[in-house]
């Protein structure tokens, strides 16, 4: 599969997106952890993964409920 590319660069484009792959660089995190630095609910933190794993560069896991 190859990446769109502009898609990419306008999911990378956005600074909250950018500190979520930078955090997630570290290893796994669950949302409510990436929301709690940047100050933004865990709605808009779930709404932003969407985007970057629609670009294939997070890939998102359920776990529990």
């Amino acid at each position: 599969m190859t990446p769109d590319l502009d898609r990419l660069f306008q999911a990378l484009g956005d600074p909250t997106r950018r500190a979520i792959v930078d955090r997630l660089a570290e290893g796994p995190a669950s949302v409510s952890r990436l929301a709690e630095p940047l100050g933004v609910t865990v709605t808009a933190i779930a709404q932003h993964l969407q985007v970057l794993e629609h670009c294939g560069v997070v890939r998102t896991e359920k776990v529990g409920r």
